[in-house]
């Protein structure tokens, strides 16, 4: 797998994580069923730290750097892509560290808790004495069943106002649990929540993607990136376990017709062999636009457009390059891959999701080809 290898010591240690893979792949099939990944899995989340690994260390979290972490999130993508949906939402700090810090520092005085975000559509609020007067329905809050907090999308009834995301209660929201109906990706639990006169303080909102208040390297690292990349990495690691389910089954299936099995045709041998070279090959550029952007944070020094340019090329062409591959092995794999609870059924469901995503739309080829040639991106890319 090359350089890039996860030190399973640092999430609980090996026996644990080990043992928590195996389960969530037993599992699998029950998060797709009822929608969402189960409780008693989240709680293993946090007590491996998932949801605490971008919390500063003097508030109980543990400081991971981006590649750490999604190194996490591709070895439980590989067990069950709704899992490692979920779980990538440890990177969420990102998002809520645009609070002020004394909201902050309440909100981390449990550091494993879950946020789940909800952002559209924007719904037009109110202003009171206090804050905000919250109604509506949002679509896509992805993990909200195991979340301790969720945020909501607004628009400020005051002139000049920014679209801001709105942090409340997960009890004071209403989850909808016949809007999840999708084929793949089914078990994350992206549900719509349903919010009825519930009113925000003011300091409780914050801008999505705006300026964070902590000072480090992590909150100095481009939101909308590490948001792109969390959900990217899980195609890599239903990708790997695409293939993994095909060698596998190639030395027990055997043709009816006495013809070579699946492991002894040529065509099949060059087509895994580029399924392979596909993964591989993008699984280096992503973790390399990473790692060569926290290096330069580290140092102290800032982001250049460019190196955020390729975090973000880098993560579409992952989740294209993985879906690509994950469709080759499905097809090579014949009809027994087409039943619903076939894994490898599964892996081809989960890996079109995050391809369907407008993170990983064809805008960003658009954006990172204009700005090779020395042209400006569109808003909200970088």
């Amino acid at each position: 797998m090359g350089r890039y290898e996860l030190d399973k010591k640092d999430w609980g240690g090996a026996d644990f994580f080990d043992k928590l893979l195996a389960e969530i792949r037993v599992r699998a099939d029950e998060f797709g069923r009822q929608h969402y990944v189960s409780e008693d899995i989240v709680q293993q989340f946090k007590q491996m730290g998932i949801y605490r690994a971008f919390v500063p260390r003097a508030y109980g979290g543990d400081e991971k750097s981006p590649v750490d972490f999604l190194l996490a999130i591709e070895a439980i993508s590989q067990a069950d892509g709704s899992a490692g949906w979920v779980a990538s939402f440890g990177c969420t700090h990102s998002y809520l560290a645009g609070l002020p810090m004394t909201v902050l520092e309440d909100i981390w005085k449990t550091p494993d808790d879950v946020f789940a975000g909800a952002m559209f559509p924007l719904h037009s609020a109110p202003v009171t004495g206090k804050g905000y007067m919250l109604n509506g329905r949002w679509k896509w809050g992805s993990g909200c069943m195991g979340a301790d907090r969720v945020g909501v999308g607004i628009k400020p009834e005051k002139e000049g106002s920014l679209p801001l995301m709105a942090v409340i209660d997960r009890k004071d929201a209403e989850i909808d649990m016949q809007s999840w109906d999708v084929h793949g990706m089914a078990g994350s639990g992206s549900f719509d929540l349903i919010v009825k006169d519930v009113e925000v303080a003011f300091d409780h909102c914050f801008i999505r993607g705006g300026k964070l208040t902590p000072e480090g390297p992590f909150f100095n690292y481009p939101t909308i990136s590490i948001a792109t990349q969390v959900l990217a990495v899980t195609t890599l690691g239903v990708a790997r376990a695409a293939m993994n389910i095909l060698l596998d089954s190639a030395a027990t299936r055997k043709s009816p017709t006495g013809a070579p099995g699946i492991g002894d045709r040529s065509y099949v041998q060059i087509e895994v062999a580029r399924a392979e070279a596909r993964i591989q090959s993008s699984r280096l550029f992503f973790y390399d636009s990473i790692e060569n952007a926290w290096e330069i944070l580290i140092r102290g020094d800032k982001l250049d457009p460019q190196t955020i340019s390729m975090m973000r090329l880098s993560a579409t062409n992952l989740t294209r390059e993985c879906a690509a591959a994950v469709k080759t092995i499905y097809q090579l794999s014949g009809m027994e891959a087409a039943y619903h609870e076939n894994s490898l059924s599964r892996c081809f469901r989960d890996a079109h999701m995050p391809t369907q995503h407008a993170f990983m739309g064809e805008i960003t080829y658009q954006n990172a080809g204009a700005m090779m040639f020395g042209n400006d991106p569109l808003p909200g890319y970088l």
